[in-house]
């Protein structure tokens, strides 16, 4: 699991130009942010997104709880959630949702985390583009999360690593 803010100053990639010409990207920069959760399953490829305006305790109780839902974590279903050492990522109270239980990886460690892989696919469909609006910008990610949720093989290519360790069958 983890979180990558998205907003209006562009995402820029390499691209091909004809020889001699410029090559000119528009932009339109703006502070506008919104955040994408994503939890990945590297073995399955099994993926969710949700895009949230604000990165904080409170969204992260929330999309935790909405993710322990959808996956049917409870006591008779047990799902590890392994995530980075961000400030926010504190269970409520009376803990996490029942069934979750969360690994923090060490600081600094972002090549441990399988979900840090997910965004230069989810950037894909944002980069070189302009954007008027922070709302044009979820429309265009919103489409591209749906659209990586159904591509389990490509969400296990980018995030299972060879140390990663597999469930026995």
């Amino acid at each position: 699991m983890d979180e990558h803010r998205i907003g209006l100053k562009p995402i820029r990639r390499p691209v091909w130009a004809p020889t001699g010409q410029p090559l000119t990207c528009p932009v339109q920069p703006g502070n506008e942010w919104l955040y994408v959760y994503a939890f990945a399953n590297p073995e399955s490829g099994e993926s969710l997104f949700w895009l949230i305006p604000v990165v904080n305790k409170q969204a992260y109780v929330a999309v935790m709880a909405a993710f322990a839902r959808m996956v049917g974590a409870g006591a008779d279903h047990r799902v590890l959630v392994v995530q980075d050492g961000a400030g926010f990522h504190v269970p409520p109270d009376d803990g996490h949702p029942e069934g979750i239980q969360t690994v923090t990886l060490p600081p600094y460690s972002p090549e441990l985390q399988p979900a840090e892989r997910l965004w230069a696919l989810t950037d894909v469909s944002i980069a070189n583009r302009a954007f008027d609006s922070i709302e044009e910008v979820e429309l265009a990610l919103s489409e591209r999360c749906v659209w990586l949720e159904a591509q389990p093989d490509l969400i296990t290519q980018h995030t299972l690593f060879h140390w990663w360790p597999l469930l026995a069958n």
